[in-house]
């Protein structure tokens, strides 16, 4: 029976709105990339140095990209954790589980001692971190973007799609300009030694009201009752993949287009900057806020496109773009400050456009029975494989053989995803 203090919200519904759904929805999603950039920026501008001092500038930045990869690889782990707890005691003892495991990594990272502290002990104690936050991210899945795209009216697909989305570029915007606050206004040593620590600090807060906020959405009577008329529960891992591998396959590799252009234009031009440059990182993290407002119109402007067009063709047509940009990005990226403001602002209007309904096209496939647990494993490859080493690989890649080979990774995305979308049955396309 649900607490007493939750049933006031949505007393005057008999069912949640997609409106009500969606302020869920981007609540979680912003949480959950502001903390994915707080951690992506530290691995740029902080732990070689504070973690891997005794390293030249590059393999230090390589080492803290592996320690980021880490996160992605436990998160598959703890979608089958959590979706055991959810069917066994319920979505919100899942929920407040999760907060608890997410907030004391995020929390201990920001008190993470260096390596002049106690040695390799630094490293092991980060990548505990991460392994915790990989967990939790796999735990976090409340099947809110499931409902949202249930309750989504047929002419609007592609509008709802969008929503969840904008929490990447939302959340790069906070941790782009706390970064950058910090790093402009404290002497180097400081920053290294305690400024960088505050933007985790505000991480975990965010995600302890973020993942209050959900808890209390998902447990009033209103939802409790559409997630079970609906039958949107957790089913068992096994059986998912068993009856959905081939679906989740696709829906894992169909948005790699843009999750490589997601770090072509975020993490991996940050690090080239810093290691390849002499610019301050405060102007270039500028650079990204602003790229990031133009990915938020960007998204919305998918979700108008795409219910005109089909998100399909849209995302089909987007690989297109992207493969096209990867002829001449890395040139614009070399092209001093005039050229990288272009790739920035370019990049991120692609991004926006393919990113607002990378994960709208093939999740509507999935049937209802296996929705809930078949989007959160969806959502946990994709991010693998698309995602968690793309900083490692692009970085290892353009430092081998120049920045064409980063141009390289990018068109091996885009034509992941058009492989994808070709291989995708016509379910998936509705």
């Amino acid at each position: 029976m649900s607490s007493p203090s939750l049933e006031p919200i949505n007393v005057t519904h008999e069912e949640p709105t997609p409106g009500e759904i969606a302020v869920g929805v981007i609540i979680g999603r912003t949480s959950e990339f502001f903390d994915f950039f707080v951690y992506a920026i530290a691995s740029v501008m902080v732990f070689p140095k504070l973690v891997f001092p005794y390293l030249d500038a590059l393999s230090g930045t390589l080492m803290s990209f592996a320690i980021f990869a880490v996160a992605f690889l436990a998160r598959p782990l703890g979608t089958v954790i959590f979706i055991a707890i959810d069917r066994t005691y319920g979505r919100s003892v899942k929920l407040m589980i999760t907060l608890l495991l997410l907030g004391i990594s995020t929390v201990a990272v920001a008190f993470l001692p260096g390596y002049a502290d106690i040695g390799a002990g630094s490293a092991v104690l980060l990548i505990i971190c991460r392994i915790g936050q990989g967990l939790a991210m796999g735990g976090e899945w409340d099947g809110l973007a499931s409902l949202l795209a249930i309750n989504a009216p047929k002419n609007r697909r592609g509008w709802y799609a969008m929503i969840p989305q904008l929490g990447a570029p939302l959340g790069l915007v906070v941790a782009s300009a706390l970064f950058a606050y910090f790093v402009s206004t404290l002497p180097a040593a400081d920053f290294i030694d305690w400024g960088w620590r505050y933007p985790f600090y505000v991480a975990f807060a965010i995600n302890v009201v973020a993942l209050f906020a959900r808890l209390r959405l998902v447990e009033t009577p209103e939802f409790a009752q559409q997630f079970e008329s609906l039958a949107l529960h957790p089913s068992r891992v096994r059986d998912t993949l068993r009856a959905e591998g081939r679906h989740i396959v696709i829906g894992a590799f169909a948005p790699l287009a843009s999750f490589a252009l997601f770090h072509t234009v975020t993490v991996f031009p940050l690090s080239w900057v810093l290691l390849y440059t002499h610019q301050t990182p405060a102007r270039f993290l500028v650079i990204e806020m602003l790229g990031a407002v133009v990915g938020v119109v960007a998204i919305v402007v998918s979700g108008i496109v795409a219910d005109r067009v089909g998100r399909r063709t849209l995302l089909g047509v987007t690989a297109g773009a992207i493969a096209a940009f990867s002829g001449f990005a890395p040139q614009l990226l070399s092209g001093g400050e005039a050229g990288e403001i272009i790739f920035m602002l370019l990049g991120f209007v692609l991004l926006g456009l393919s990113f607002g309904q990378s994960s709208g096209t093939v999740a509507f496939g999935f049937p209802i029975a296996h929705r809930y647990t078949g989007s959160a494993l969806t959502a946990d490859f994709a991010w693998l494989f698309g995602a968690g080493f793309a900083p490692f690989v692009a970085l290892t890649l353009a430092s081998r053989f120049g920045l064409m080979a980063a141009g390289a990774y990018l068109l091996s995305g885009a034509l992941c995803t058009l492989v994808a979308l070709a291989l995708s049955p016509a379910r998936e396309a509705q």
